[in-house]
């Protein structure tokens, strides 16, 4: 595995995965969301992987988001063929580089313990399990996604310090490089710890080459990348979600899209290096993303 980041140019990752797979006629409200995809309809994935390729991106995140042994458990997948569908999550965004004929990167999605849950917990946090606990459960999907090589693990929406420590370790542990993003409100992450203490979990973890924050409100962007930048020297990540709010009792999204593209270029500015989207953020949004035409505002400190 390989990723760097670079401090001239601001790097362009993808946006909602499931948005656009619903737009494109799937019901995704099954516990397992975009990774029954894996099973159903794999090419379907790569053609949205494609999509947010040519609209502009050089990072595409993978079906993964909410595939977990558990989860797969559950609909009847032997622990052999969970493990092969995770495999089959880069795969596909492997094959859908390939053929935009690009040289993208490809992020494997871990998402947090809550999202295998599939009850909106990853907007809470705390779920009541010790940091060894979160690693236990995490480590064998891990496991599986580095033996797939992407160029870089996404440990993201993550609403805690506490599973934060217990990714940070596990990176360490395997060596690889990842980027932590935390999902934040009002200055605080999900579970109300503020964000200094957050991002100060990845600053002296060289596996985790660029932290920040997704699936948050775009209002939220630009302050925590100020504390992220001045917390731990590293390159910063953001990708907001379009502004609307989830109401898990109902798996859906309500209220008004405020996502603005030409915000990107403030949050560049502000010294974020990579920038894209998360939930209802479309390719035509990445594409806006892209032709706003944001600049890097210069190297972190640590890293000159």
């Amino acid at each position: 595995m390989a990723f760097a980041v670079p401090h001239t140019t601001v790097l362009i990752l993808d946006g909602g995965l499931a948005t656009e797979l619903e737009a494109r006629g799937h019901d995704l409200s099954d516990d397992l969301w975009s990774a029954r995809l894996l099973v159903d309809s794999p090419q379907e994935i790569v053609a949205v992987h494609e999509a947010f390729y040519r609209a502009g991106a050089d990072i595409a995140t993978t079906a993964s988001y909410q595939a977990s042994f558990d989860g797969f458990a559950e609909r009847g997948f032997a622990r052999g063929e969970a493990a092969r569908l995770l495999v089959r999550s880069v795969e596909l965004a492997k094959a859908a580089r390939d053929n935009v004929g690009g040289g993208g990167w490809v992020a494997a999605s871990v998402g947090p313990y809550g999202a295998a849950l599939a009850n909106g917990e990853e907007y809470v946090g705390r779920y009541g399990l010790s940091v060894a606990q979160l690693a236990d459960w995490h480590r064998p999907r891990l496991e599986v996604l580095i033996s797939a090589q992407p160029d870089v693990l996404a440990l993201e929406t993550v609403p805690d310090i506490d599973e934060a420590e217990a990714l940070a370790g596990l990176v360490r542990e395997f060596g690889v490089p990842a980027w932590l993003s935390y999902t934040i409100a009002d200055g605080h992450t999900r579970a109300g710890q503020p964000l200094e203490q957050a991002f100060a979990v990845a600053a002296d973890v060289p596996e985790i080459v660029a932290v920040g924050v997704n699936c948050s409100a775009p209002a939220d962007v630009l302050g925590a990348v100020e504390v992220a930048r001045e917390v731990t020297g590293k390159p910063v990540i953001v990708y907001p979600n379009s502004g609307e709010e989830w109401e898990p009792s109902r798996r859906t999204w309500a209220g008004t899209s405020r996502f603005n593209a030409n915000a990107a270029t403030q949050w560049a500015a502000a010294g974020a290096n990579i920038i894209g989207g998360c939930c209802r953020v479309s390719p035509a949004d990445i594409a806006e993303i892209k032709r706003s035409g944001p600049r890097a505002s210069g190297t972190p400190e640590r890293y000159r």
